[in-house]
């Protein structure tokens, strides 16, 4: 019943292993890029720039404001619309309704909207860059735990080769058939694979560790990634040269878009420098009216003084005005012209963080596409190696297995194969990293399909 107990136990858990989802690269980036804070600061920020749009656009049309009052006088006063002094309690109430437009004002209000129009787009192409260094980090990360799994496998693939020849010369040197010393090479050598398997599983679980943190999960519990088939062979990015690359990039990479906005916004900001120093015209316009319970009239038929009503007062005292301003800046301390030589100082600015940019996309596609060409030539002679290794290794155990060759000579044999299986993981993940990122410069997926 026991045995049947642990059977079902043992069978459950592989079926929950197999049903556990693994997670993609693409699965990976989407999670980030849509539970990312600092990306949704940043979609906020955007927000934030659509009020300011929107707020730019009203502020071109006319406003519109009312005024009303009621208020009290006790004792001696002037009544406002009789004129007349009266030493009793007063109300009166007053209405006002006022308009203003600006006809002209050196096209500081359209250039105020085109220039945020345009900082709106460079923010958006802000955050497209921050979202593409995030899901490089990810790739990283990503490809970090591929390498370590490689290397783990590795590990554990030469400590069951060295645990088997320790087993075997134990049995030999009880027999008398071996040496003590070739026994003790052999548990060396043993116990330092046994470091590196617990080393590398150490590095794999740091390296889950990151990937997770960086997808902000609470643990990496129950967490796996995907195993895809990686190939060196047929990485289209390595077809076009870094020239080629870097040509397709500056036309279309976020942070190069976004500098060239910000250039053309600066632009503009010398347009409402200068317009700040030119005439503005506005029209204004009013109404008002006002109720005063001081105020009277003759009754047409009994000719006696009455309390003139609500709605005559509101029709008689009603008062319309209009008026064309004209203001024409003439001396302000110099600050119009101080304006316009600092809006030429950030144009300046904004062309030198536009030419910075590219000369660091620049720098980054030639590196990327240096060591992409380097790790390639690099997997390739490691390839060749680790070949003519298995082949050393494979001739040294067959001649230590029938006593012809030491303990050491054995060791070093193996650690020659260990070596060069390290450097192959090494130069593999290195050339896919650098390949890949060179294909997302190109405008490719992020995959590792």
């Amino acid at each position: 019943m026991r045995k049947l107990t642990l059977s079902l136990l043992f069978a459950i858990s592989v079926m929950a292993l197999h049903a556990q989802e693994k997670w993609s690269l693409e699965k990976c980036v989407d999670h980030a890029l849509t539970n990312n804070i600092q990306i949704k600061q940043r979609s906020l920020a955007i927000e934030s720039s659509n009020a300011d749009i929107l707020q730019n656009n009203l502020n071109m049309l006319p406003d519109l404001n009312g005024f009303a009052s009621r208020g009290y006088n006790f004792g001696k006063s002037v009544d406002r619309y009789t004129n007349e002094f009266f030493n009793q309690r007063v109300q009166s109430d007053n209405f006002n309704l006022s308009s203003s437009v600006t006809l002209f004002g050196g096209f500081q209000k359209v250039n105020q909207l085109r220039q945020n129009k345009l900082l709106l787009k460079a923010n958006r192409y802000d955050l497209d860059k921050f979202m593409d260094d995030i899901s490089l980090t990810i790739a990283t990360s990503y490809l970090q735990i591929l390498f370590y799994q490689e290397l783990l496998k590795n590990a554990q693939r030469q400590l069951d080769i060295t645990m088997q020849q320790v087993d075997r010369m134990k049995k030999m040197v009880d027999a008398g058939a071996a040496a003590q010393g070739d026994y003790f090479n052999l548990e060396a050598q043993r116990a330092a694979e046994d470091f590196s398997v617990v080393d590398a599983q150490n590095n794999l679980d740091l390296a889950y560790l990151t990937l997770t943190q960086l997808l902000d999960l609470p643990s990496t519990e129950n967490f796996a990634i995907e195993v895809p088939e990686l190939s060196v062979q047929g990485k289209p990015a390595l077809v076009a040269n870094a020239d080629e690359i870097f040509l397709f990039a500056t036309q279309n990479q976020p942070n190069i878009k976004s500098a060239e906005l910000k250039l053309q916004s600066s632009d503009l900001n010398i347009s409402r420098a200068r317009g700040a120093m030119m005439p503005s015209l506005s029209l204004n316009g009013s109404w008002g009216t006002g109720y005063s319970s001081a105020l009277q009239s003759q009754d047409p038929v009994t000719h006696l003084m009455v309390d003139k009503t609500f709605s005559d007062q509101i029709r008689d005292n009603d008062n319309k005005s209009f008026s064309l301003n004209l203001s024409v800046p003439i001396f302000n301390g110099w600050q119009g012209r101080t304006a316009v030589t600092k809006a030429r100082i950030s144009v300046k600015n904004a062309e030198y963080d536009l030419e910075l940019s590219k000369l660091n996309l620049r720098k980054t596609i030639q590196q990327s596409y240096a060591d992409a060409l380097a790790a390639l030539k690099k997997y390739n002679s490691a390839t060749i190696k680790v070949d003519a290794s298995k082949e050393s290794f494979k001739y040294s155990d067959d001649r230590f297995t029938v006593g012809l060759l030491n303990s050491v000579d054995y060791n070093n044999s193996k650690k020659e194969l260990e070596k060069a299986e390290s450097d192959l993981l090494q130069a593999k993940f290195d050339y896919i990293f650098k390949a890949t990122v060179l294909d997302f410069y190109m405008g490719k997926p992020l995959t590792l399909k």
